[in-house]
């Protein structure tokens, strides 16, 4: 009871120790595990995300992934319960044929995070290989004569597992003459020998067939076996003997292929064909003997395939140098690899990011990389860099592994992709080196305003436009991306006289195209002062304005406008001016008469007005001033120049079209104002007299006329009245007395409706004139007054003066002589015309 006590204590205390060193490799970030080799795809390993006291939650939120830096992937972390499981077939005799200890390393990475936590899994081994003899069958030369207790080197038996697992014993069996002796080598390994126990005969037996047999210390034991064939032959008294006991050779590890590495050499002092001697490999592992060949005649030993340090960096071979008769010796050849920088360092991206915003913050991690060198010394040591252009840097975090992290701020509108180039180099001669490229995008973030592509602008439109002209189109730029790009524009609240300046210009809100809503007159606005802003569509918006100045250009739309003499009174003058100035008779030539002063509601080419004279009572007595208006003498004016003269003074302004407008001035030639003033007074009242004179006769014959017809109607209806009783009276007497009465004696209402519309009169006054017309004439139907005389009698008078006015106006007293005397058929008597 106290041994098991005791040993439940020692267990225990291994168990705490266990414990102890697993919880201290988890606190430094690093686990390590153990298990067997051969194990099924998908087996347990170790839980990972409870040894390293990580939370599922997060683990699967951020992304956790595992690196194998072999060339195989051995392990794979599941997702779901953050185990770690078997991913390939494990064999810890290929992995790691010449290491007692195999381990193989992986890493687990957190994406989110940029933690990495390393793992190291102990392979150990299982009895999975049985002991295998390189020849399965060899045959030994003796002679007859040797002696007993003589040894001969038999074949080893090759294992690779290892401790228990491994090679433990030798078993021959088969003949009694031979004996088996197992000898410990240098290393603790078994070397079997063949003994002769009892004195060969080959007359007794040519051949003796042994079996020899190697087994391993397993549970069940796992062994090999090889035919050894012994052949009894005559005396032969020298064996081999090699120069050395041991060759050393140290050759690179890029030595060519086929290049000889070693020459060993044995010497037998026997003659003839019991000396010649020739050379076999005993003992060499599977790899070397891919590697390495020994030519039996020469003892020359070659390489057949590349060397590798990385792979191996030490082979131990033995040859046996061996006569006719089987006599030999063995010695070791030790070869030695040492390193060449043939492996140029390896760049591996473990976790990077693919786009990023360009407001982070300095310090940021991007990227997360693992260099690492096959080679080793100073060929393995690596050294990373930078370009120093870009805003980023590298920092070292731990072993062999790089951050690589912002290192200023990043501005997309100058550099919208970064490919971050990082290189590794290492201190091998010639050095060897490589990159590792990570394609960066910079997102977009709305940190630039529209900038437009002028300062300010201006437009000149013409007046009197059609709504809707095309004014002009601004435009801006915007250095961001995509939405934050996008421009749209928009006009600031104004008002243009009183009224908003929207109903004035519209902008097109995508285009930056600017309109005019109504027609312009430059007499009214002259200029519009306005902004535009310019809007992206980021969020939020950022947003910039710019001035746009329109001009209104002046057309010649408006007439030149008389100042001077003012506007005459509507009976004065029809159209144009007029106005009354005073010249003396004694005026020399260019004495100022008057001035005529007009202006032009247009501005520049189209308001330069220029004068000229266009008519004038005496045409060389005035003349005008160009540009000044300015009406002076042009000579001396004579004694039979008129009075009173009239000049018409054009105004015409620049404009394409010109227009114009005129001026009348009345200038009288005067020596005084009273003179002046006779003049004018004696022109007015002239013709005052007789046209209200002419006006009162008028309306007497009118009224005399009208009157006559009058009495005239009532005469036809007395007369008809008369008839009309006579008719009733002789109706009696009967219808003959009636008979030879003319038809023309009854004037009923038909002949009153004939004769008012046969007669007309017509009268034509004109209050400003000296001339009156009155003209009296018959219609087409009456032929007391045709519509004009005929060719042989002279026209009608033109009555020139009051008293011929009132004589005129008696021809309305003019009537029919009878009641018969219109009707004489178609014959026309001259007495019933008269034409003053």
């Amino acid at each position: 009871m106290g041994t098991v006590g005791r040993r439940w204590c020692q267990w225990e205390r291994a168990l705490l120790w266990i414990v102890l060193v697993a919880a201290w490799d988890a606190a430094r970030g690093q686990l390590r595990y153990r298990v067997p080799e051969e194990l099924p795809k998908g087996s347990f390993v170790g839980d990972v995300v409870k040894d390293l006291g990580l939370e599922l939650t997060r683990i699967r939120d951020s992304g956790v992934r595992i690196l194998d830096r072999g060339r195989t992937q051995y392990f794979a972390l599941q997702g779901k319960t953050g185990h770690l499981v078997i991913a390939e077939r494990i064999d810890r005799e290929q992995l790691c044929y010449s290491v007692r200890q195999c381990v193989l390393r992986c890493e687990v990475i957190v994406e989110g995070e940029m933690q990495v936590y390393k793992i190291e899994v102990e392979i150990t081994d299982i009895n999975d290989n049985a002991p295998s003899f390189r020849q399965a069958e060899k045959e030994l030369r003796m002679s007859e004569t040797t002696a007993l207790g003589s040894r001969f080197l038999l074949a080893e038996a090759h294992d690779p597992d290892l401790g228990p697992n491994s090679l433990q014993h030798y078993e021959l069996s088969g003949d009694e003459h031979f004996s088996l002796a197992v000898q410990e080598g240098p290393g603790g390994d078994q070397r079997p020998e063949l003994v002769v126990a009892k004195a060969l005969d080959r007359e007794e037996a040519a051949f003796h067939e042994l079996v020899l047999r190697a087994s391993d210390g397993g549970e069940p034991a796992l062994t090999g076996t090889a035919r050894i064939r012994v052949a009894v032959l005559d005396v032969n008294d020298n064996a081999p003997v090699f120069s050395q006991a041991e060759y050393t050779v140290r050759v690179a590890e890029d030595v060519p292929v086929d290049s000889v590495l070693v020459t060993v050499m044995a010497s037998d002092a026997d003659e003839g064909v019991n000396g010649h001697v020739k050379y076999s490999l005993t003992k060499i592992t599977e790899k070397a003997s891919k590697i390495f060949q020994l030519d039996s005649e020469a003892g020359t030993l070659t390489l057949v395939q590349s060397l590798d340090f990385e792979e191996g960096d030490t082979y131990e071979v033995q040859v046996q140098a061996h006569d006719i008769w089987g006599l030999f010796d063995t010695t070791n050849v030790a070869i030695t690899v040492t390193d060449v920088n043939d492996n140029p360092p390896e760049v591996t991206v473990s976790s990077a990011l693919s786009e990023i915003s360009e407001n982070v913050q300095p310090g940021t991690v991007v990227a997360l990389l693992h260099v690492q060198d096959r080679d080793s010394g100073a060929n393995s040591q690596v050294r990373c860099s930078i370009d120093e252009t870009i805003p980023f840097r590298l920092e070292k975090t731990f072993e062999d592994y790089y951050r690589v992290v912002t290192e200023g701020d990043l501005d997309r509108e100058k550099v919208s992709e970064y490919n971050v180039t990082v290189w590794a180099v290492d201190g091998g001669s010639p050095a060897l080196q490589s990159s590792a490229v990570l394609a960066l995008r910079v997102l977009d973030v709305n940190d630039n305003a529209p900038v437009f592509a002028e300062p300010r602008y201006r437009a000149r439109l013409a007046e009197n436009n059609a709504a809707g002209a095309l004014l002009l189109t601004v435009r801006a730029s915007d250095a961001d991306w995509g939405q934050n790009a996008r421009v749209r524009y928009r006009l600031s609240e104004g008002r243009v006289r009183g009224s908003p300046l929207s109903s004035y210009v519209s902008v097109q809100a995508e285009t930056g195209a600017l309109y005019a809503l109504r027609s312009f007159d430059y007499e009214e606005v002259r200029e519009v002062r306005l902004w535009v802003w310019a809007e992206d569509g980021g969020a939020p918006a950022l947003s910039s304005n710019v001035s746009v100045l329109l001009e209104i250009v002046d057309e010649n739309d408006n007439a030149p406008q008389v100042l001077y003499p003012p506007a005459a009174a509507p009976s004065a003058a029809v159209s144009g001016w007029s106005g009354v100035e005073l010249a003396p008779r004694s005026a020399e030539p260019g004495a100022l008469v008057a001035k005529v002063v007009a202006v032009d509601a247009d501005a520049g080419q189209n308001a330069w007005l220029s004068y000229e004279l266009a008519k004038a009572t005496e045409p060389g007595l005035f003349r005008v001033g160009l540009h000044s208006g300015e009406v002076r003498t042009a000579r001396f004016p004579l004694a039979r120049d008129a009075a009173r003269q009239s000049l018409v003074v054009v105004v015409k302004d620049h404009g394409r079209p010109a227009l114009s407008a005129t001026a009348t001035l009345t200038v009288v030639l005067a020596e005084s104002v009273a003179e002046l003033l006779s003049e004018l007074g004696s022109a007015a009242a002239a013709p005052a007299e007789p046209a209200a004179s002419l006006t009162r006769w008028l309306v007497l014959a009118v009224a005399a006329v009208s009157c006559l017809f009058f009495a005239f109607l009532l005469l036809l209806l007395a007369l008809r009245l008369r008839h009309w009783r006579r008719s009733q009276l002789l109706a009696a007497s009967g219808s003959a007395a009636l008979r030879g009465v003319p038809a023309s004696h009854f004037v009923g209402i038909d002949g009153v409706r004939a004769f008012l519309q046969s007669y007309s009169h017509e009268v034509s006054l004109t209050a400003d004139s000296r001339k009156s017309h009155l003209r009296l004439s018959a219609g087409s139907c009456c032929d007391t007054f045709p519509a004009r005389p005929p060719p042989d009698e002279p026209a009608p008078l033109l009555v020139d003066h009051p008293a011929a006015a009132r004589k005129e106006a008696s021809v309305a007293l003019m009537v029919a002589r009878s009641p018969g005397a219109g009707h004489s058929g178609s014959s026309k008597s001259s007495k019933g015309q008269r034409w003053l």
